[in-house]
């Protein structure tokens, strides 16, 4: 029998870690939204079952899966400690055709890992992380817990991503000259890193340079 998830979370994002969650042999029970507009409504062939609200207020959370489909890591990070602390579980999911080094290790708290993504020997990934298609952490590299790594990027070895950064389509860190990414970083599509990023940097451009500061609530 398939183990049963829910979704948090409608929007654009919401199919594309649906189909993670299938492929992961999860069965989806139902979606949950922010606000009750759409309660009964459907998305994607699932039926909508109500707001957050009324999920955390009726005790509907102990004891289920849920997966958490928003794009945006602060409001993943609140509503994963919020589903545990009402005794649910956020199950990290890993794609089938990811390649996991058995000298990585991952949390098994919300991490997803999408297609084809690579993890070398000695990496690590923090809670609640989300690693999209073709993003290869390269050995010795650590990415601390609610980050979002976009399709295609790159990190080199000998490197700390620090809590909720954001590492942009195709982006690369060069190997031994990154040691820090700054916790709340956001870092551009196609960006070449080539020295260490302060928190809350915005980097853009290759080589990259900080072009703004975040507002730390990414």
């Amino acid at each position: 029998m398939k183990r049963k998830i829910y979704a948090l979370g409608i929007g654009h994002n919401s199919p594309v870690f649906i189909d993670l969650a299938l492929a992961c042999g999860y069965e989806i029970a139902g979606l949950w939204h922010y606000n009750d507009l759409r309660t009964n409504d459907s998305d994607h062939g699932y039926k909508i079952l109500g707001s957050f609200d009324d999920l955390f207020n009726s005790g509907r959370a102990e004891g289920c899966n849920f997966l958490l489909t928003m794009g945006d890591s602060a409001i993943r990070d609140s509503l994963c400690n919020r589903i545990i602390a009402n005794g649910g579980h956020v199950p990290t999911l890993i794609h089938p055709t990811a390649t996991i080094s058995k000298f990585a290790t991952v949390s098994d708290i919300g991490v997803y890992i999408s297609p084809y993504a690579f993890l070398q020997a000695d990496s690590q990934v923090g809670s609640n992380s989300v690693l999209l298609s073709h993003v290869n952490v390269s050995h010795t590299t650590k990415i601390g817990k609610s980050c979002f790594l976009a399709g295609g990027s790159t990190i080199g070895a000998y490197t700390t991503v620090e809590d909720f950064c954001f590492i942009g389509q195709g982006a690369l860190s060069i190997s031994g000259k990154v040691s820090v990414i700054g916790h709340h970083a956001y870092i551009g599509a196609r960006a070449l890193l080539t020295r260490s990023v302060p928190a809350y940097a915005i980097m853009a451009g290759s080589p990259a340079r900080q072009i703004g500061v975040t507002n730390g609530e990414r």
